[in-house]
């Protein structure tokens, strides 16, 4: 990961410093041109496609281990979790059930004047895809937020996806989640390529009617682009933190200020 010391002094250019950190990030139209060519390139070249992918962006040129997690790869995973970390898993299972069962609500009729009625009524979809960004950090509590709020909403079946490391595997807390949550898929495949497949489908991957979780601009951009045909919850993520502090700041409030997104990494 590249990581830029940038400078600047009181009597220091800011506007050129601006303008150095606004290099940094991709534009909108180089990033909108390559998902609208991955999502293409994933509806004609299907699960070909995102094998290519995942050796270009994920495994370093290796080969790319199989798409589907194994029944027995996720029971694994559940087994060797840490006694506490499981614990931990499930402890939050049970309070996302929790708030998601509240938020649920029964028919709703409207009866008017001349006696028509309307009722008002809250379905599930059948299949829903769960977004798990990759990075330097494991995110269970994605899975957790995503697949167990689906569940209690009634979605029949819930993939999640997450992109495969340089080892060529998934995180084992994330798979441990993912069964501990009720994941009826789960998927090694990462980026606007994952986007494409849940979106559209392959031989591999079954096409969902939603699609939800966080991502950097390129999965954002893959969710703004298929969302013609499927659902999505919205656009989550990067997530960023900017502390700007002067030398007579408190060094442990500023500590804890970068707390927030630490585990993102630098």
């Amino acid at each position: 990961m590249r990581c830029e010391t940038l400078a600047l002094s009181r009597d220091g250019d800011s506007a050129a410093l601006a303008a150095e950190l606004r290099a940094l990030v991709p534009s909108p139209e180089s990033v909108s041109a390559e998902v609208a060519a991955i999502i293409a390139d994933v509806r004609e070249r299907g699960d070909d496609a995102l094998r290519a992918y995942t050796r270009r962006f994920d495994t370093g040129d290796a080969e790319p281990p199989p798409l589907i997690v194994t029944a027995a790869e996720l029971d694994r995973a559940a087994d060797e979790l840490d006694k506490d970390v499981r614990a931990g898993l499930e402890r939050a299972i049970e309070n996302v059930g929790l708030v998601a069962a509240a938020g649920l609500r029964d028919d709703q009729a409207v009866v008017f004047d001349d006696g028509h009625e309307i009722t008002l009524r809250e379905a599930p979809v059948n299949r829903a895809g769960i977004y798990v960004p990759g990075g330097r950090a494991p995110y269970p509590s994605t899975v957790v937020m995503g697949v167990v709020t689906a569940r209690v909403a009634g979605v029949t079946r819930v993939a999640v996806c997450a992109p495969p490391g340089r080892d060529k595997d998934l995180d084992p807390v994330v798979l441990g989640a993912c069964r501990l949550a009720g994941a009826s898929t789960v998927y090694r495949m990462g980026g606007a390529q994952a986007v494409a497949a849940l979106a559209h489908g392959t031989r591999e991957v079954q096409a969902v009617d939603v699609i939800a979780g966080p991502g950097n601009l390129y999965v954002q951009e893959a969710k703004r682009q298929v969302s013609t045909g499927v659902g999505i919850d919205g656009f989550a993520g990067p997530s960023d933190l900017f502390v700007i502090a002067d030398p007579d700041a408190d060094a442990e409030l500023v500590a804890l200020d970068l707390l927030a997104q630490a585990e993102h990494g630098p």
